[in-house]
C-alpha cells in the first residue's frame, strides 16, 4: 500500500510503517497544499491512503469523490510518543480499509 502522512504528521511517523510504501508531503514536494488539492495529488499519484489527525478533513471534503483511504489518528498532538500509540490499532485495521472512506483510529 503507499501510504502519505499529511503535513500535520510528525515526519518521524514513517519510520514506524514498515510493509508499505511511506511518504511525506514533504517528500513530495507538496508542502501546503490544501486538502482537496491534496487528496487530489494523491490520487494521481497512486496514493491508496492518506493519515492525518485533521478530524474536520474528513466533514469538509467529500470522501467519496476521491479513490482514496482517508485514516484519522484521533488526537490533536504529532508528538512521535503519541503517534505510537494508534500504530498498533492502524496496522491491525489496514487490510480492511476501503477507498472512497474515512477511518478514525483510537488508541
Amino acid at each position: 500500500m503507499k501510504i502519505l502522512l499529511d503535513e500535520c504528521v510528525t515526519k518521524k511517523l514513517k519510520r514506524f510503517i514498515t510493509n508499505h510504501q511511506c511518504f511525506t508531503v514533504s517528500d513530495m514536494k507538496w508542502d501546503g497544499l490544501r486538502n482537496g488539492n491534496l487528496m487530489s495529488k494523491s490520487v494521481e499519484n497512486d496514493f491508496d491512503l492518506l493519515l492525518t489527525i485533521d478530524k474536520n478533513l474528513q466533514y469538509q471534503q467529500n470522501i467519496g469523490k476521491y479513490n482514496l483511504i482517508v485514516v484519522v489518528f484521533n488526537t490533536g498532538s504529532s508528538k512521535i510518543e503519541v503517534m505510537e500509540l494508534f500504530l498498533e490499532n492502524f496496522k491491525s485495521q489496514i487490510d480492511s480499509f476501503e477507498k472512497r472512506k474515512a477511518y478514525l483510529i483510537q488508541k
